[in-house]
């Protein structure tokens, strides 16, 4: 454990903002599975839907520093190819 003032307040906002990053990258993450269960099922409006939302997250959490910009480019990308297959 931290003995110094500003160590001891390091640990306390590195929790904070692990437990903010943890929040967002959960988000994204059922965003995506919900992208991809309405793309098993063959929905394509449900999926068109769903893709909008998991954009904007996956933005979001890029913008906030939580993802680099290519891992969300990536993130979007796949998702969209994978409902782009079922139109």
């Amino acid at each position: 454990m931290a003995n110094i003032k500003s160590a001891k307040k390091r640990i306390l906002v590195n929790q904070t903002k692990a437990a903010r990053n943890k929040a967002i990258k959960s988000a994204v993450k059922t965003a995506i599975k919900k992208v991809d269960t309405a793309v098993a099922n063959n929905d394509a409006a449900a999926a068109n839907a769903a893709l909008t939302d998991a954009i904007s997250a996956i933005d979001k959490a890029q913008t906030k520093g939580v993802y680099h910009k290519n891992n969300a480019s990536r993130k979007v990308a796949r998702i969209s190819k994978a409902v782009n297959s079922i139109q």
